[in-house]
């Protein structure tokens, strides 16, 4: 009898082992985001090889599939082949579902999918939404669930019928109708895919369409937290922190972006003669507003002078605000480091914006994805140097406005990605994914950081700074 028990209790505690090791050895919330995200790449990318996917007879490499695979669920828009000549209507249709899937985040759709079958997400579900959409806590997760997806539904369908009243007389219904939900979709998404051929320099001198593409740019890009304060504002009559300094740091970029281009370009007469000063001035507004984070532009990078480029470079490198479907390092990042800099100059001790004063951990962490970005981005122009040629009369600026447009998912080109090499693809593909995933997201599954507490502190010590 005791020999039984024993036997008992030593399978109990077998069961116990097995159960410690199992949560051990479960995935992150990181990861999951992080595998999530790869798994709908691959499943995108083997869509695209398939031979019904594209209109040639040679069909696409798998590399060049998996390229356009991570640019479209990454919604940043570089790629290595033509999306108009190359990619049938079903492989332009999958590119339309994975920019979608990519700019919502796969997990909105996953709660979706739940509410569609009556089923309450699990806690992991709504954990990883959370994470995915920046929000603060579980409590918003259906909230801001519904407003992500009534959002998209609404301003998409706007988008597509403002675009038909221009498209449809030029392409007739049916083409100008899925030509209008295909460019509805990656405006709103922020992604630079086309299917004109030229992006949109076709409609240089077309200013409604112009007007249409960057609203729907503006509106992807502000965030859906930020839509959702000013859709409440009626019934709180007041507005987060968040969404504070995101308007205003929006409004500031937008503005002085547009006035310097403007300026810097000499009223871009690089458009021709034959577009008027209204088109031009429209023009402009774009492309201050889509190097955050859109690719959609009306003029080659290489008629823009050295300035422009720069500034342009600058712009998507800050990228759009947390919890859209921008990239780059956040408006709100550059918002609390700007005012961060300013107090301590001032010698004020708190940093205060909107009568509130930004936490400690809030500046940090801005510290640290500027200066880990920074240094990604760094490494990667040093990689791309050695195995891209540079062409004639180009310098070191036609490699890095290619890694910050990977990197802050952008999607404009200087004219290096349909030229990588295997190694520069790799290279940007990499980019792509951290820009979109999240840098903190793909550190934390790299590292497989937790936070662990030290009982014991050491003795502080300055050093010199400047």
């Amino acid at each position: 009898m005791y020999t039984f028990a024993l036997i008992i209790d030593k399978l109990r505690l077998g069961e116990v082992i097995v159960t410690l090791n199992q949560k051990k050895h479960r995935l992150s919330l990181p990861q999951l985001l992080t595998f999530g995200f790869l798994g709908i790449i691959l499943i995108g990318s083997v869509l695209l090889s398939l031979p019904i996917a594209t209109d040639t007879v040679t069909g696409t490499d798998y590399v060049d599939a998996l390229f356009t695979a991570t640019s479209a669920t990454c919604i940043t828009g570089l790629t290595t082949i033509s999306t108009a000549a190359h990619w049938s209507v079903f492989g332009q249709i999958v590119i339309m579902i994975l920019v979608e899937i990519g700019g919502l985040g796969y997990m909105t759709f996953t709660v979706l999918l739940f509410s569609m079958i009556r089923k309450r997400p699990t806690l992991t579900t709504r954990m990883m939404v959370k994470e995915s959409l920046s929000l603060e806590t579980l409590a918003d997760v259906k909230t801001v669930t519904k407003y992500v997806i009534g959002l998209s539904i609404v301003i998409q369908t706007a988008g597509v019928f403002l675009l038909m009243v221009d498209l449809v007389p030029r392409f007739g219904l049916l083409k100008g109708a899925y030509f209008s939900l295909f460019h509805s979709v990656m405006g709103f998404c922020n992604a630079g895919f086309d299917l004109f051929g030229d992006s949109l320099a076709s409609f240089a001198n077309d200013p409604y369409v112009i007007l249409v593409i960057s609203m729907l740019i503006v509106a992807g890009g502000v965030g859906f937290l930020v839509w959702r304060d000013l859709l409440l504002w009626r019934r709180r009559h007041r507005v987060s922190l968040h969404t504070k300094i995101s308007l205003t740091t929006s409004a500031v970029l937008t503005v002085s972006a547009t006035l310097i281009l403007w300026f810097s370009e000499h009223g871009f007469r690089a458009l021709g003669s034959h577009v008027n000063l209204w088109s031009r001035m429209v023009d402009t507004f774009l492309l201050a507003v889509s190097p955050r984070t859109a690719g959609l532009q009306v003029l080659s990078y290489s008629h823009i002078s050295m300035a422009g480029i720069i500034l342009t470079m600058v712009l998507m490198f800050i990228g759009g605000t947390p919890g859209s479907t921008a990239g780059g390092i956040k408006t709100t990042t550059l918002g609390i480091l700007w005012m961060q800099s300013w107090a301590a100059l001032r010698g004020q001790e708190d940093v205060e914006f909107g009568h509130r004063r930004f936490s400690q951990e809030n500046i940090y962490r801005a510290s640290m994805l500027v200066f880990i970005s920074a240094m990604i981005v760094i490494i990667a122009v040093m990689l791309l140097s050695i195995s891209e040629p540079i062409p004639k009369g180009q310098g070191l600026e036609y490699i890095l406005f290619e890694v910050l447009s990977a990197f802050s998912t952008t999607g404009l080109s200087m004219g290096l990605t349909p030229h990588l090499t295997l190694f520069g693809k790799s290279i940007i593909m990499v980019l792509m994914f951290i820009g979109r995933v999240g840098l903190f997201t793909v550190m934390y599954t790299i590292l497989n950081a937790n936070r662990r507490q030290r009982h014991y502190r050491y003795v502080e010590e300055g050093v010199m700074i400047g």
